[in-house]
């Protein structure tokens, strides 16, 4: 654990001193208190067009940062000939990806809190802003967004050869699970049997992080109504105790799986020279 330590605070510093960091902060925080501004009249409660439009924005533009910052950390390791001068050294792979991890988690995380303290300071000073706790379950979609998307980008920088590869595969990750979603999701259910329609939108909406936590937090505002009585099973089911337990026992399974596989696969490489 004290080389994982190590290794997350080495990127920390490093993506401290990225420009791509500070770019995508800029542009969070312009984001969000553009829609500071268009709320400028009192508090918001639950879910409106306002809530609406800035968890369209967050599940646009997290994910891509993401992606982007997370794969190019790990091919630049490899790029850079940093990667050949760790190994000679006594680190366990999966001390090094933890701390990739956590460094690179802690890095996008105050991203994230950056803009929201921003746009949360503003609002707070003029008298308008949100709600506490549509605040509160708009911090836990970044957040939650960040974290799984993490995930997806180390296993992207680990498969990948290149900082450019990394890009294509980021990108095209990005376009299916964000903008192609809904397109590939209704052409897929509309090859299958009536019968298996609802067990096939179960599944592939826990295997789309985004889709998964667009549909948590909007049920938590209480915008159920608005997917449709196809949702009602999800809809009962997250409002529960029952389902916010579920919710993080998701995430979590998805940072092991693709954090660990991508362990496993960079000490695979790493054995074989």
């Amino acid at each position: 654990m004290s080389h994982a330590w190590q290794i997350a605070i080495r990127e920390l510093r490093m993506g401290l001193r990225n420009p791509w960091a500070y770019s995508f902060l800029g542009l969070f925080v312009a984001f969000m208190l553009s829609l500071l501004l268009i709320q400028s009249q009192g508090y918001v409660q639950g879910y409106t067009g306002v809530t609406g439009t800035m968890l369209n924005l967050i599940i646009y533009l997290l994910p891509l940062m993401t992606l982007m910052l997370g794969s190019f950390s790990l091919t630049g390791e490899r790029e850079d000939g940093n990667w050949e001068l760790l190994s000679a050294y006594p680190i366990r792979t999966w001390s090094w990806m933890l701390g990739k991890y956590a460094g690179l988690a802690v890095v996008l995380l105050v991203i994230c809190a950056s803009g929201f303290g921003a746009a949360g300071l503003l609002g707070w000073l003029s008298g308008g802003g949100f709600e506490l706790s549509t605040y509160g379950l708009l911090l836990v979609f970044a957040g939650s967004l960040t974290l799984m998307f993490l995930a997806v980008a180390l296993a992207v920088g680990t498969v990948a050869r290149n900082r450019w590869q990394a890009l294509t595969i980021a990108v095209a990750i990005w376009f299916f699970a964000v903008i192609g979603w809904a397109p590939l999701l209704i052409g897929t259910l509309g090859m299958l049997p009536y019968m298996w329609i609802k067990p096939a939108v179960t599944v592939l909406t826990a295997l789309n992080p985004a889709e998964l936590t667009r549909l948590f937090v909007v049920v938590k505002l209480g915008a159920g109504s608005v997917l449709g009585p196809e949702y009602y099973d999800w809809v009962r089911w997250i409002r529960g105790a029952a389902g916010t337990i579920g919710f993080a026992a998701l995430c979590a399974l998805w940072i092991a799986v693709l954090g660990g596989g991508s362990a496993w696969l960079w000490e695979r490489r790493r054995s074989r020279g």
